[in-house]
């Protein structure tokens, strides 16, 4: 009894029996305490306060064998509950194929969990497990002895494949529990099992028979002499199959001579099951099968192709699967992960020493989970109870896409592994595949989008004549419903549409287009041409041989654009019709109008000569308007025949050195001339400011004087009388720079123009009408001589024109 728990119960008893004890003795140390008076009642009290001692003893007493009944009750229930659990665990063990060795820290016999007769041959029982030579083939035994001695002494884990004596492979799988061991024994792969008991098991001939009937593989049965006395159904279809047809009773021998020979010389050495491989013909390679019985021998024959033995084929399957760069892995009925390949712990990430143990698929998935590597489920055990119907499947089937967290979109493939139960996951990444999948659909609704934009009718046409892409432009060109192309129609079925939509031409039309759209001549070329309907309408096509096979056609509504060029064509030969009327007229009208100008300026010489008698000062002046009119009548004769000499192409010039001064002395008279003095009145104030040493410039004499006289005549135009007008030359490099200043109103936006085309010089109004062709001379023989002119404000008021001019006109490679 614990301490306190005995303070809890007695230390009250006590505390209660003190007080009943001196409440017993009260009435006696009531009458007076004398010493024959506590002597008397001593006895009274004590045995009072044992009573009531006793009693609350037995009370507590009572108490304390309920709670430990209660408690008793308690832990019977509990220990109840972990035999059952100890109970369920051990049951889960034994139907689980494995076996399991567990060393406690006091044991040194371990304790055995699960079905021994999953791992050990038959004839070896659960007691001689640890005997590994009795059921382990030669060394395997010695390997395991070590790994489980590391694994006592240091703690060292272990993962063994070990060859048992009956040759299946089995996986022991070594670990530290607490303060132990333990090790896991199972099959590592779905073990074959043997078609035919052991010779002990079949006593005689009939019974063979009676077994053997019921297989579906071809066996048989000899007598003593080996001679064959039996074959089953299937024996008899391989031998129909290779031509040897035969009986029950009487079946045909479909081994070769030489290999019988030898399979009954091993089999009487052995007097055990022995196999060998032959081939029957077209039927391929067997495993041929024989074991003695009583009375003489029983057999079948194993197609290696169909049922090859199991470590063959997961060798070859783990071959296949290495250079595999898809994610494939193989899980047998129990859900163990049996194989996989490099590309599979790529994808997932996984550790292959842990894969090599071969892990429960459910933990896989949960490992993956936690990892973060699967995709988000709301409810994960939902999606994985339906992830591994997978093991019930009969036919491959495909899930739906994984998202993975990472960005990832994975196809998962599951088929059945076998007879034997099982499944193959194969894990496509669609990431990059999904990826260009929305690049071409993209693509494609960008191309669609600017198809259906172009102004152009198109119409793909596929090698069977059916129309395989269209735009809608097409439909609005030929009149056709938009929901009959988009039924991929025939080219006939389109013809005959458009004969509906415009009876009078479009059958003959589209009978036309359909044979360069048939025509597989592969050295057929493209097409063009013009359609002329018989709506007015004017479409242009072309057939496009695409490389693919099919054929393109392309329409194009030119109605208007035709009809434009036409008015155009039309009014560019009415323009140079016209043109060439103005250069005759201008020609004839300025000779025509030369004679008279002579005749004028001839007669107002004589009149204002002395020789026909004195004229007054009236007459004067109206005389020397008579000459300026007529020389500035003369200056702009000369201007038209210059433009049109110039229009025609036929201008030259005729470069020479030239003396600069005399050049402008020139065009000075022609100005004087222009713009003489009247009743004394000067309308004409030059300054001229020209260096004595320029330096040699070759060029046209006449044309230069014709420039100089028109800025100056255009200045003096602008400038009030008597207004001072400029002109300066200056030298920079290989250039002259002929400067002409005024202070005049300022040359007008229509005279800037007209600098710079003489179409403009109409627009000229007022005192200034006929400048604009004295600026279009200038602007043409400037570009004659390779130079430039620039015309800029100057400021409070007046205008700045430079003609910048080469020096040697025949170096600069300008004169004509």
């Amino acid at each position: 009894m614990q301490p306190d728990h005995f303070r809890r119960r007695f230390g009250f008893a006590v505390l209660c029996a003190a007080p009943a004890t001196l409440l017993c003795a009260a009435p006696a140390l009531a009458a007076g305490v004398t010493n024959a008076t506590m002597t008397g009642a001593a006895p009274l009290a004590i045995a009072l306060g044992a009573g009531a001692f006793a009693i609350l003893a037995m009370v507590v007493l009572r108490g304390m064998t309920r709670d430990g009944r209660a408690a008793s009750a308690k832990a019977t229930e509990q220990v109840a509950g972990l035999r059952a659990l100890v109970d369920e665990y051990e049951a889960l063990l034994s139907g689980s194929r494995e076996l399991t060795l567990i060393w406690t820290e006091n044991r040194t016999t371990p304790k055995l969990m699960g079905p021994a007769s999953a791992v050990l041959p038959s004839g070896i029982g659960p007691d001689q497990v640890l005997d590994f030579s009795r059921w382990l083939a030669g060394g395997e035994d010695q390997r395991l002895t070590e790994a489980l001695d590391l694994l006592r002494s240091d703690g060292h884990g272990f993962e063994l494949s070990l060859r048992a004596a009956d040759g299946r492979t089995v996986r022991a799988s070594g670990w530290v529990i607490g303060g132990g061991a333990a090790m896991r024994l199972r099959p590592a792969f779905e073990q074959p099992e043997p078609l035919v008991p052991s010779s002990g098991l079949v006593a005689d001939l009939a019974s063979a028979r009676g077994i053997l009937s019921l297989l579906s593989k071809p066996a048989f049965v000899r007598d003593g002499n080996n001679t064959l006395i039996y074959a089953n159904q299937a024996y008899l279809d391989l031998a129909q199959t290779l031509g040897k047809p035969g009986t029950e009773q009487n079946p045909p021998e479909l081994i070769d001579a030489p290999i019988l020979k030898r399979h009954f010389t091993l089999l009487a050495q052995s007097n055990k099951p022995v196999t060998l491989t032959c081939t029957l013909g077209q039927a391929g390679a067997f495993d041929l099968v024989e074991f003695p019985v009583a009375g003489g021998k029983a057999g079948y024959l194993r197609a290696r192709s169909v049922a090859p033995p199991l470590a063959s084929d997961v060798n070859h399957l783990s071959g296949v699967m290495s250079v595999l760069s898809t994610p494939v892995a193989v899980f047998d009925a129990r859900r163990e992960l049996i194989q996989f390949n490099p590309a599979y712990v790529k994808l997932w990430g996984l550790d292959p020493k842990w894969l090599r143990t071969g892990p429960d698929e459910r933990a896989i998935l949960d490992r993956l989970r936690t990892d973060g590597k699967l995709p988000s489920e709301p409810d994960y055990q939902a999606w994985r109870a339906r992830h591994l119907t997978s093991y019930q499947l009969t036919a491959p089937r495909e899930s739906e896409p994984w998202h993975l967290p990472d960005g990832r979109t994975v196809q998962v493939i599951a088929a059945p592994a076998g007879p034997a139960g099982g499944v193959i996951y194969i894990f496509e990444d669609l990431t990059a595949r999904l990826k260009l999948e929305s690049l071409n659909k993209a693509l494609w609704n960008v191309q669609r989008e600017t198809l259906n934009a172009l102004s152009e009718g198109v119409a793909v046409f596929g090698t069977n004549g059916r129309l395989t892409l269209s735009n809608p432009r097409l439909s609005v060109l030929w009149k056709l419903p938009t929901n009959e192309l988009g039924q991929s129609p025939h080219i006939d079925q389109i013809a005959e549409a458009c004969a509906r939509a415009m009876p009078e031409d479009g059958a003959s039309i589209w009978r036309d287009l359909k044979r360069g759209i048939i025509d597989l001549n592969p050295d057929r070329s493209d097409a063009q041409g013009r359609i002329a309907r018989a709506d007015g309408r004017l479409l242009d096509y072309a057939v496009v041989r695409l490389p693919d096979g099919q054929t393109m056609m392309t329409f194009l509504d030119v109605t208007e654009s035709a009809n434009y060029s036409r008015v155009l064509k039309e009014r560019n030969d009415a323009l140079i019709t016209a043109d060439r009327l103005k250069d005759a007229f201008v020609q004839n009208v300025s000779y025509e109008l030369r004679s008279p100008l002579t005749n004028i300026i001839g007669f107002a010489d004589l009149l204002a000569s002395p020789d026909v008698g004195p004229l007054n000062e009236r007459q004067r002046a109206y005389t020397d308007y008579i000459r300026a009119s007529s020389v500035t009548l003369g200056v702009l004769i000369d201007n038209i025949l210059d433009l049109a000499t110039v229009d025609a192409g036929i201008a030259e010039l005729r470069p020479e050195p030239q003396d600069i001064h005399a050049l402008i002395d020139k065009a000075r008279a022609g100005l004087a001339a222009t713009f003489p003095e009247i009743n004394g009145e000067q309308t004409l104030n030059l300054v001229v400011d020209v260096p004595q040493n320029l330096p040699s410039f070759v060029a046209d004499g006449t044309r230069i004087v014709q420039v100089l006289y028109n800025l100056l005549s255009n200045a003096a135009r602008f400038s009030d009388p008597g207004g001072i007008i400029r002109l300066s030359v200056v030298t920079r490099g290989e250039r002259l720079l002929f400067v002409v200043e005024d202070e005049g109103s300022g040359m007008s936006e229509e005279m800037k123009a007209a600098m710079l085309d003489r179409g403009d010089a109409g627009a000229i109004a007022g005192r200034q009408r006929g400048a604009g062709l004295g600026l279009a001379i200038v602007r043409t023989f400037v570009n004659l001589h390779g130079g430039t002119i620039s015309v800029e404000k100057r400021e409070p008021r007046g205008t700045r024109v430079t003609v910048n001019l080469p020096r040697d006109v025949s170096l600069a490679g300008v004169a004509e």
